[in-house]
C-alpha cells in the first residue's frame, strides 16, 4: 500500500463516516474506527496462533468473530447490514464483549478483548454506512506482511488526526520525538521500558523500535515481545494503544487500564521498578482530591506532571534510564513539590541533558514550549547540559503540513557525543551548569532558553497556559532574588 494509497484510504473513511447523524467530529469518528480495526487486526493475529498452536480456542465467542459477522460475505446471514447489523453490533457483540470472563489464570493476549471493550461504544446509528466501513476494513489482509506493515503507516496518519480532535491530541505525541527519545537511551535486550501514561502507545512502539535490531533469534523475539509495560487511564487511547501495539507485533501487550497516580509511592518494591523510563507525563490536569494521598507531603502536587514525575522516582531501577517529557513550568517552578522533585533529581539521579524543544512541536494542539529530562539512577548530579533545539531553516514554525521530523534532530545528534557550549554568554544555545551552580540558582532549570521573537497570537486555552508560566517564572526570578537579598542582610526568610 503506497503513501497516496494511505491518504486516499483515510479519505475513503472520513467521506463514508461524514455521513452518519450519530458521528460528530473527528474524535468519534476515529473512536468509532479504533473499535473495529482492534477486532479486525486481533482477528488476524488469531488465526496466525491458531496456525502455530495445536490446541489454540478462542475467548472470543464464535457469532463475535470478525469472519462470522463483519467480512465481506456474500451470505447476507454472516454479513448483515442496515438494522440488523445495528442491533448485532449493540445488543449481541457489545455486551458479550464486555462481559466475557476473565480471571487472573486468563492468557494476557485473550484478556485484552475484554479490557478494550469494557467503555467502547458504537456511535454509527446508520446500518448500511457502517456496513461500508467494515467492508473497507476487511479489504486490509493482516496475513501478508507487506499490508500489514503498511498499515501500521495508516494507523500513524489516525493517530496524528488526534492532534486536530480537540483535547484528544493530549494522547499524542509526534513520533519524530519518541523515535529520538528511543534511539538516546539506546534499548538493550532484556531490559524492562515503562510508560505510566501511555496514551496511543507512541514511545512503546519507538522502543520496540530501536530495539529490533538486536532480535537474532526466537528466544530475543519473546524478550522483544516482552520488553514493555504501559498503563493508561482513559478507554479511548488504551484501545488505540492496543491496536498499534497488535500492529506492531506485540501479540499480548502489558498494557493496563488504570491509573498510574492511586497507588502509594512508598509502597513500590524492587520488583516493582523498571530499567527504563520514556514518557510524556499529561501536565495542566487534575486529579481526585484522595490521589494527592497517595504521595508524601513535599510531593503532593496538584499538576498531573509533578505527580508522575515522582512515581518515576521511585520506581526507575538502580543504573536504570529515563527519557521524559515536561513542560517549561517545572523547570522554573518553585512551589514546594516541583523543587523537592528538582533537588532529587540533582541529588539522587544523574541529570546529565535537558533539551529545550521549540514552542510548535505539539502544534495544533498546544504552544506550550516543552523540554525533553535525560537522567539516570548512577548517582548525584555533577552537570547538567542544557541544549536549545532551534527551529530548522526555512521554519517559522511547525504544523499538520509542516510537522517536525526526525532530521530536525540532526544538530542534536551530532552535538550528543561531543558536548561543547554553543552560542554566546548572552544567549547560549549549549552549555552546562554544574549541581551546585544550579542550587545556587534556586534549582531553577530554566537556562538556555529561546531568545524573544515576534509575539504570536495563540488560542485562548494556550494564551492562558502561557501567561501562567510566564508569571510563575517572574515570581520564581523574584523569590529567588529576594532570597538573596534577605541573606545578605540577615533577615531570616
Amino acid at each position: 500500500m503506497s503513501a497516496p494509497n494511505i491518504s486516499s484510504f483515510i479519505k475513503r473513511f472520513r467521506d463514508i463516516m461524514r455521513n452518519d447523524p450519530g458521528i460528530n467530529g473527528d474524535a468519534q469518528r476515529i473512536e468509532q474506527i479504533a473499535w473495529m480495526l482492534f477486532l479486525k487486526v486481533y482477528a488476524a493475529k488469531e488465526e496466525e496462533r491458531a496456525a502455530r498452536e495445536e490446541n489454540f480456542s478462542s475467548i472470543i465467542p464464535e457469532p463475535c468473530r470478525w469472519c462470522n459477522w463483519a467480512a465481506d460475505n456474500p451470505d447476507p446471514a454472516r454479513c448483515p447490514t442496515g438494522p440488523a447489523l445495528l442491533d448485532f453490533v449493540n445488543n449481541t457483540l457489545f455486551p458479550t464483549l464486555r462481559s466475557l470472563p476473565v480471571t487472573e489464570k486468563t492468557p494476557p493476549a485473550q484478556a485484552i478483548v475484554q479490557a478494550a471493550f469494557a467503555d467502547a461504544h458504537n456511535y454509527m446509528k446508520d446500518g448500511v454506512l457502517l456496513r461500508r466501513v467494515l467492508n473497507l476494513i476487511d479489504e486490509i489482509d493482516f496475513g501478508d506482511y507487506t499490508q500489514s506493515h503498511a498499515f501500521a503507516d495508516i494507523y500513524e496518519s489516525l493517530l496524528k488526526e488526534l492532534q486536530n480532535a480537540g483535547t484528544a491530541g493530549e494522547f499524542y505525541t509526534p513520533r519524530a520525538v519518541t523515535d529520538f527519545m528511543a534511539e538516546m537511551i539506546r534499548p538493550q535486550l532484556g531490559e524492562t521500558m515503562a510508560d505510566f501514561a501511555c496514551g496511543t502507545g507512541g514511545f512503546i512502539t519507538s522502543w520496540l523500535k530501536a530495539l529490533q535490531p538486536a532480535v537474532k533469534r526466537a528466544d530475543d523475539f519473546r524478550l522483544w515481545a516482552d520488553s514493555f509495560i504501559g498503563v493508561e487511564k482513559k478507554p479511548f487511547p488504551f484501545m488505540l494503544c492496543l491496536t498499534n501495539l497488535l500492529l506492531h507485533d506485540a501479540e499480548a501487550p502489558r498494557i493496563t487500564h488504570g491509573n498510574s497516580l492511586a497507588h502509594d509511592v512508598l509502597d513500590y518494591t524492587e520488583r516493582d521498578r523498571v530499567d527504563v523510563i520514556l514518557m510524556n507525563p499529561p501536565y495542566g490536569g487534575s486529579e481526585k482530591a484522595d490521589i494527592k494521598t497517595h504521595f508524601p507531603d513535599d510531593l503532593a502536587s496538584s499538576e498531573t506532571a509533578d505527580l508522575f514525575m515522582a512515581v518515576i522516582l521511585y520506581r526507575l531501577r538502580r543504573n536504570g534510564r529515563a527519557a521524559v517529557v515536561l513542560p517549561d513550568g517545572f523547570l522554573f517552578g518553585s512551589d514546594t513539590a516541583k523543587l523537592t522533585i528538582k533537588q532529587r533529581l540533582l541529588s539522587e539521579f544523574n541529570l546529565h541533558t535537558i533539551v529545550r524543544l521549540p514552542a510548535s512541536v505539539f502544534a495544533p494542539y498546544t504552544s506550550i514550549t516543552t523540554n525533553i529530562l535525560f537522567f539516570d539512577a548512577t548517582g548525584p548530579t555533577k552537570e547538567t547540559w542544557f541544549y536549545r533545539l532551534d527551529m530548522p531553516q526555512g521554519y517559522k514554525h511547525f504544523s499538520k503540513t509542516k510537522p517536525m521530523r526526525s532530521e530536525h534532530f540532526d544538530p542534536l545528534r551530532r552535538w550528543w557525543k561531543a558536548r561543547t557550549p554553543l552560542g554566546d554568554d548572552a544567549a547560549p544555545q549549549a552549555r552546562a551548569f554544574s549541581a551546585e551552580q544550579l542550587a545556587a540558582l534556586g534549582y531553577n532549570l530554566d537556562q538556555c532558553g529561546f531568545p524573544h521573537t515576534e509575539e504570536e497570537i495563540l488560542p485562548p486555552r494556550d494564551l492562558i497556559l502561557r501567561y501562567r508560566e510566564e508569571r510563575a517564572s517572574l515570581n520564581a526570578e523574584i523569590d529567588r532574588v529576594l532570597a538573596e537579598l534577605q541573606a545578605k542582610i540577615g533577615i531570616d526568610a
